[in-house]
């Protein structure tokens, strides 16, 4: 017991002391996440951005502008002349102009014919264009009935279904300590362990009464110590920036966090039994990491995948491990529903290290 404590320490310290470690195992998924936040974080919500040139300046022109201001998918821009409002459409400032013409208000009060309203839009964004025209054709399609006093022999009742809402930091945060678990599992483990081997110090070690099962269960410790450290910096600097709280179990989340801990170290072991030299354990971790950030759902839902991969991503232990840390955090899930998630990652770690006891080697 006392050399388990030992070890564990002494890996703890290994951690300490290596500024790198320090960096890109604390700081770096924490900057990651603070940028992606901040640049998309916000992106769930729609908002169309308009411009509107009020060329009548009568009462109305003023009816007509307050209606459009009063309708919540639109944010209204001043403009005082075609010239820059036009401007405007082509940067992309907003999305479309509306021109209120002179001679609106006489046309109004005289009842005449059909009056157009200028609206310009970009040609090359004709998505959003379109949904914009949809929505201003509806306003001044609304206020015409009004003023024609028609009344409509058929309506809707209109029914609100309160949805969880959903931000893409809300989707990221979870994704990140998945990442971190994941890249200081396997990269982490399949280089210290193939140092260690090269240097001799597995050697040394095996030479004495030190158990392989105590240099593994220290290795595990310590390593779920940085991994809980990492979540726990993760989870509370996004709820200081974003408002991110964890709407299930926290004993959930923590399982689930030793639940992928264990996976990737086993993973890890896997990598240094292969790796012939420190070297080259690096470019194989790589290798096998890297494509699963992009295919495991860390960034992007699984379900945006291309049908063709979907049977890969679904067996990936990335993919489980970052649905099942979502479930928990945002949905609040109970632990007993993820029992597809926590199957699949129990597969992963008992083949995971039933192979890493096959290819490990100490010398």
């Amino acid at each position: 017991m006392r050399g388990y404590w030992q070890l564990t320490l002494a890996q703890l310290r290994i951690f300490a002391r290596n500024k790198q470690v320090l960096f890109f195992t604390l700081l770096f998924p924490i900057i990651l996440m603070v940028a992606l936040g901040s640049f998309a974080g916000k992106g769930d919500s729609l908002s169309l951005d308009a411009g509107l040139i009020d060329k009548d300046k009568t009462a109305e022109s003023k009816d007509l502008k307050a209606l459009f201001k009063k309708n919540d998918g639109i944010k209204l821009v001043n403009y005082d002349n075609t010239k820059a409002g036009k401007k405007a459409v082509k940067n992309g400032d907003i999305q479309l102009l509306i021109e209120i013409p002179k001679g609106y208000g006489d046309n109004v009060k005289s009842e005449g014919k059909e009056f157009a309203l200028p609206v310009y839009y970009n040609e090359k964004n004709l998505t959003t264009a379109e949904l914009g025209l949809t929505v201003v054709n509806g306003i001044v399609d609304q206020y015409s009935k009004h003023l024609a006093g028609y009344k409509p022999a058929v309506t809707i009742q209109k029914v609100g279904i309160e949805a969880i809402n959903i931000r893409y930091v809300d989707f990221l945060v979870p994704g990140i300590v998945a990442m971190m678990i994941m890249n200081n599992n396997m990269n982490g483990v399949a280089g210290q362990i193939a140092a260690w081997r090269e240097r001799g110090i597995l050697r040394r070690m095996q030479g004495t009464r030190l158990k392989a099962s105590t240099f593994i269960a220290a290795q595990i410790t310590a390593r779920l110590v940085l991994n809980g450290t990492q979540a726990l910096l993760v989870v509370l600097i996004a709820n200081l920036i974003f408002g991110i709280n964890v709407a299930g179990s926290w004993a959930a989340l923590i399982f689930f966090i030793i639940l992928g801990t264990l996976v990737f170290m086993s993973l890890g072991f896997i990598i240094a039994g292969l790796a012939k030299n420190p070297e080259s354990a690096g470019p194989i971790a790589g290798f096998v990491t890297f494509p699963m950030l992009f295919l495991g759902g860390v960034f992007f839902p699984v379900s945006n995948m291309p049908d063709l991969i979907q049977p890969i991503v679904k067996v990936l232990p990335i993919a489980h491990l970052s649905s099942a840390l979502r479930e928990t955090m945002n949905l609040g899930t109970p632990f007993l529903d993820l029992g597809t998630d926590t199957l699949i990652l129990a597969v992963w770690l008992v083949g995971g290290f039933a192979l890493a006891s096959w290819v490990f080697r100490w010398e």
